[in-house]
C-alpha cells in the first residue's frame, strides 16, 4: 500500500468490540495507518466520526500521533492480560493525558428526510479524536466486566485482542473464519497424520 492511501476497499477491518482494541489491529498484519490517506478511512470506518464528516483537515502529523496512542494502549493492554512491563507505567500516563483533552461534540442537524442526524460542531482535530479512543481505553480499564471479557486470540502467530462477548465467554480467535479455520484445517491435517502412521 502506498503511503498515504486508504486501504484497499476489500480490506476487513478487524471489529474488536472496543475502538482502543479496534486500534492495537491496525498494526496486523501489516501496518494500516501508513498516511493521512488510510488513517482517515480507518477513523471513518471505526466510528470515530459520523458518516460524511470531513477530515480534508487532517494532516502527516496524524498517522505519528494514532501510533503513538496505539502503543501505549498497547503496551496498557497487554499489562493488563500479563505481567504489566516497565513499559506500562509510561504508557498509562500517555493514554491518562490523552483521555484529558476535550473530544468532538455531536449536534443534531435536520437530515435530508428532515429527522435529526447527528454531525460534529466542528471538524474533529487530532488530539479530539485520540481522546476518544484514550476514553475508551480507560473505560475499558477501569470496568471489571468489559476487562475480564479481554481475550488474545489463541492461534500461536496472531497478536490480535477483542472483547469475548460470546455466550459463555467461549471465543478462542479473534475471527472464525481467519484464525479460527486456520486452527482447525491444522487440527484435521495432524489427525489425518497420526491416523495414516
Amino acid at each position: 500500500m502506498a503511503p498515504g492511501s486508504a486501504p484497499p476497499a476489500h480490506a476487513p477491518r478487524f471489529d474488536a468490540g472496543r475502538v482502543c482494541l479496534d486500534l492495537l489491529a491496525t498494526l496486523h498484519p501489516d501496518e494500516r495507518l501508513d498516511g493521512v490517506g488510510a488513517l482517515r478511512a480507518w477513523i471513518a470506518d471505526a466510528g470515530l466520526v459520523p458518516d460524511g464528516t470531513p477530515l480534508g483537515h487532517a494532516d502527516g502529523s496524524w498517522p505519528a500521533a494514532f501510533q503513538d496512542l496505539r502503543e501505549s494502549v498497547g503496551h496498557v493492554v497487554r499489562g493488563m492480560l500479563a505481567a504489566p512491563s516497565p513499559a506500562y507505567g509510561p504508557a498509562l500516563g500517555r493514554v491518562n493525558e490523552a483521555a484529558r483533552c476535550p473530544t468532538p461534540a455531536p449536534v443534531a442537524v435536520p437530515g435530508p428526510d428532515g429527522r435529526p442526524v447527528r454531525e460534529l460542531a466542528g471538524p474533529p482535530g487530532c488530539a479530539a479524536l485520540l481522546a476518544v479512543v484514550a476514553r475508551d481505553a480507560v473505560d475499558l480499564l477501569t470496568d471489571p466486566v468489559a476487562r475480564a471479557a479481554v481475550r488474545r486470540c489463541a492461534a500461536d502467530d496472531c497478536p490480535l485482542v477483542y472483547l469475548d462477548a460470546s455466550r459463555g465467554r467461549r471465543r478462542r480467535w479473534c475471527s472464525s473464519e481467519g484464525c479460527g479455520n486456520r486452527e482447525r484445517v491444522a487440527r484435521h491435517r495432524r489427525r489425518a497424520a497420526l491416523a495414516r502412521s
